[in-house]
């Protein structure tokens, strides 16, 4: 079955990126608490648990041998960097089947957007949900914002969809102004990645002229709109700072380091960089928007075969490792503060 990318907006915001406010004083003796927003890139389960359709395997194939309801072949970026700071996997907040709340909850939803709510079920207008909980330990975060492009190129020109990307970047203020005066006083934002290598879009806009791609193949077009987003994404950013008292907003350029997977593809092992593992039609992106690896007619590549893509829009395990590794070495980071800086002061929040 097909999951469209352009149905959700959970919790009303965000363009590509992860919001995590996390309060850490002591991470070797108190678990921390967790609080993901985001899209299909840090959902654990939330899209399965809360509308009941299911993503199988061969999804999360490679690290959980069963179906997890993450949109890859096994652990997301959220989890490695939930590994990092030595605590469990987020559990779905809409899960009913004995959650594990306890190092809190995940409120991505396959599909979201940063469409206010008034728009979509899934909204981030549920800031009642952190205001009952006085967590001492609370890490926020979010990923989000993909779709908010993607699905603008589907029908508008590159002029038009320049001209949304203020009214993306108004809920992602909105937003974070939100998990503030909620306690939210330090904030990591990643920036979004370079659409135009995404076998998805590849493959659906295969009919471009030359002049469309850039020397690695991927489409200009979309990775200027993707670097435009995130101008005024890092704009924000320093924009908050100056007027948020006491918070810390720290920006992360994950769009330069999922770029440089494809630039320098085989420098990681990676071949095919521009191809699905999970599709239908082979080379050169295996994507068919009709055959998707939902459906029973794809066909997957052998287990531990190294692919950037999992699926044409989703990255695999091996890519989101090496994502979450580069983001931890802070050399991505403004200011270049180390993860392990939220572990020792009193609120902390992460946006992704």
């Amino acid at each position: 079955m097909h999951i469209p990318e352009h149905g959700f907006s959970a919790l009303r915001l965000l363009a590509f990126l992860a919001l995590i406010n996390v309060v850490l004083p002591q991470c070797s003796t108190k678990t921390p608490v967790i609080f993901n927003f985001g899209d299909s890139n840090s959902d654990t389960g939330g899209f399965v648990a809360g509308v009941g359709l299911e993503i199988a395997y061969p999804y999360s194939r490679a690290f959980f041998r069963r179906p997890t309801g993450r949109a890859s072949d096994g652990r997301l970026v959220i989890d490695f960097l939930c590994e990092y700071l030595d605590t469990h996997y987020l559990s779905p907040y809409l899960d009913s089947l004995e959650p594990d709340f306890t190092n809190g909850a995940n409120f991505a939803i396959v599909g979201a957007s940063t469409l206010p709510k008034s728009i979509h079920s899934f909204n981030l207008g549920k800031t009642n949900f952190l205001e009952k909980h006085d967590f001492e330990n609370a890490l926020y975060t979010l990923d989000i914002g993909q779709n908010d492009l993607s699905g603008s190129f589907w029908s508008l020109s590159y002029a038009q969809v320049i001209e949304r990307i203020p009214s993306f970047i108004s809920e992602i203020k909105d937003a974070m102004w939100a998990i503030y005066r909620v306690g939210g006083r330090n904030f990591w934002v990643h920036n979004t990645g370079p659409l135009g290598c995404l076998p998805r879009e590849l493959a659906i806009r295969s009919n471009g002229s030359a002049g469309d791609y850039n020397e690695y193949g991927c489409l200009t077009p979309l990775n200027q709109g993707a670097k435009a987003f995130n101008a005024q994404l890092e704009a924000l950013c320093e924009e908050l700072r100056s007027q948020m008292e006491n918070a810390t907003i720290v920006y992360v350029d994950v769009y330069s380091i999922k770029y440089d997977l494809v630039a320098n593809s085989t420098h990681y092992g990676f071949k095919n960089p521009l191809m699905a593992c999970c599709g239908y039609g082979g080379a050169p992106y295996n994507y068919d928007d009709s055959k998707t690896c939902l459906d029973s007619e794809h066909t997957v590549c052998e287990e531990g075969r190294q692919h950037i893509s999992w699926d044409g829009v989703h990255y695999s395990e091996a890519a989101n490792s090496i994502v979450a590794s580069k983001i931890l070495s802070t050399h991505y980071s403004s200011p270049p503060l180390q993860f392990d800086f939220f572990c020792n002061n009193a609120a902390s929040s992460f946006c992704h």
